[in-house]
């Protein structure tokens, strides 16, 4: 097993990954905000058989939160995360604080337009700049070859492509398939939210988004399957929905009738929880 070594100052991180490039080693990066699940070690583990070395950072990052209540409660454990970075050998957790990673007078902002108007970027103003930021600077720090992003957060995996391509970093961004309970809900965080009642409700936000998936992937009727899956969100006790759409899978453009590969994108609350969600939707030939 390899030993962990979890670093913590900038100096130190770039000592240990410019000594692999000397040695001619490859390096993978997975950014996280900890409360590892299996979904997050499903990206470690395409990271370690596509790389010699494997960085994962562990960073609640301020700058994409909200509201302060929200990032105050929102759930840490890093010694429970080390452990199971240990169990898939991870070589370096990489763990700053908030001053080493924005020291005092840090003034700079990274805004990637157009596709973060819509779906979380309009709900939740200034969230995607705060992701763009972090992202660059963690891209920057360790210098990977690849990066593994989850497709669960299909937008923020977007708005990185583009980014990375955008200010030209070299480094290949790695979409990596969303890891499911076996009732359908999508691994996250934020399912540590739910009660055990909501918790039993959850996995009917992945039964809609496959009902309208298939609706518009057959030249069915879109609207009439949102608006059913609206209908049977509130009859199971979901609170407010702040998009229930189909959306093209490159531009992320509102489509109806898909001509080309698209997705079906949720975002719901569940007591205290917003659950996030989107399935692919493969159009009628």
């Amino acid at each position: 097993m390899t030993e962990l070594k979890i670093i913590r100052t900038l100096d130190e991180l770039r000592a240990v990954t410019n000594g692999w490039r000397r040695q001619g080693e490859t390096v993978g990066l997975v950014p996280t905000m900890g409360a590892l699940h299996d979904g997050h070690l499903s990206l470690v583990r395409n990271s370690k058989a596509q790389n010699d070395r494997t960085v994962v950072s562990i960073f609640v990052n301020p700058k994409q939160f909200n509201q302060q209540s929200d990032l105050e409660a929102y759930p840490r454990d890093e010694a429970a995360d080390a452990d199971k970075l240990r169990s898939v050998d991870v070589d370096v957790l990489w763990a700053p604080d908030a001053d080493e990673m924005y020291p005092g007078g840090f003034a700079t902002s990274v805004d990637v337009g157009g596709i973060t108007d819509c779906l979380c970027g309009a709900t939740r103003p200034g969230h995607f700049a705060g992701v763009a930021v972090v992202v660059t600077k963690l891209l920057l720090q360790s210098l990977p070859d690849r990066a593994y992003f989850g497709i669960k957060d299909f937008q923020q995996l977007q708005v990185v492509r583009r980014m990375v391509r955008d200010l030209d970093i070299p480094v290949a961004i790695r979409g990596i398939d969303t890891v499911r309970e076996r009732d359908g809900l999508a691994m996250s965080s934020r399912n540590w939210y739910l009660t055990e009642a909501e918790r039993e409700v959850a996995p009917t936000l992945f039964r809609v988004l496959t009902d309208i998936a298939e609706s518009a992937g057959t030249d069915g009727d879109v609207e009439r399957a949102i608006s059913r899956g609206r209908s049977t969100l509130e009859r199971k006790g979901f609170g407010q929905v702040d998009y229930l759409e189909v959306r093209d899978a490159e531009t992320l453009e509102l489509v109806r009738r898909p001509t080309r590969p698209a997705r079906a994108f949720a975002a719901v609350f569940l007591g205290k929880a917003r659950l996030i969600d989107n399935v692919p939707v493969d159009p009628a030939a």
